[in-house]
């Protein structure tokens, strides 16, 4: 096995499982959606990147960042609901960084890339989806609890606004790791359809989560073996793959109510 396939499955392993675990957040909160279309905005920071010679991901990931901010006060100003405002900015990001991408780069930035992984690839990608995973962790209670009632959440001294941002901002940082595996079209599915997975076949909260975070590593490492097989762009087989997972589970649910 090549030093950028073993680089591209640890990368593959720690994006998937954090993924999984934030989306678990964005499908209770019904924002689905938003997770899918956040990862476009990260196009033309990777087209800029390409354009001036510095970290095409460094570019994504603050567009990411910024965009995260963005949503989040015009949220609060506006009560526009975040898929309408995630809908509106993904729309003319992404047809900005097609517009400006050099052609050549354009398949990889859509769709990912394990050909050229490099050890510090993989090594940022664990410590960020870590800090990720255990940040979330300790405001999952806290956002549970605003989904239910932001007054109660309030009540028990929750800053909710505050909380929100943090979990945005955390799903950026998180979906631009996810870039550089699956792409910028696709990252979104790693936040969306293993939490969907898990919620379809878990009976409790912590179950939910945990199984979330799992079926989301199978999904990316699964797809980064196959992209490698069959030497293809690893971003459409990490979806078929999760939707392997996907069927797989709802058939066990159904064969245990026969």
């Amino acid at each position: 096995m090549s030093e950028p396939l073993v680089f591209s499955f640890i990368i593959g392993i720690a994006a998937g499982f954090s993924a999984g675990y934030l989306g678990s957040l964005m499908v209770l909160e019904k924002m689905a959606l938003v997770g899918d279309a956040l990862s476009h905005v990260a196009l033309p920071g990777l087209a800029l990147g390409i354009l001036f010679n510095f970290n095409p991901f460094l570019g994504g990931f603050a567009f990411l960042f910024t965009s995260a901010v963005i949503i989040w006060h015009l949220g609060r100003v506006t009560r526009l609901s975040f898929e309408t405002i995630v809908g509106a900015m993904f729309t003319l990001a992404l047809a900005i960084g097609i517009l400006i991408i050099p052609k050549p780069d354009l398949l990889e930035a859509l769709f990912g890339d394990i050909t050229n992984v490099t050890l510090l690839d993989a090594t940022v990608a664990v410590i960020v989806s870590v800090i990720a995973v255990f940040l979330t962790k300790i405001i999952y209670d806290k956002i549970v609890l605003s989904m239910i009632s932001e007054e109660l959440a309030t009540s028990k001294g929750i800053n909710v606004a505050r909380t929100n941002l943090l979990y945005l901002l955390l799903v950026a940082l998180i979906v631009s790791v996810g870039i550089k595996i699956t792409g910028t079209l696709l990252v979104g599915f790693l936040v969306v359809v293993p939490a969907a997975t898990a919620k379809n076949i878990s009976s409790n909260l912590f179950r939910y989560s945990t199984l979330s975070a799992i079926f989301g590593a199978i999904s990316s490492s699964s797809g980064i073996l196959l992209s490698s097989l069959l030497k293809q762009p690893p971003g459409p087989l990490v979806v078929l793959s999760g939707i392997v997972v996907f069927l797989a589970a709802v058939s066990v649910k159904w064969i245990s109510k026969l």
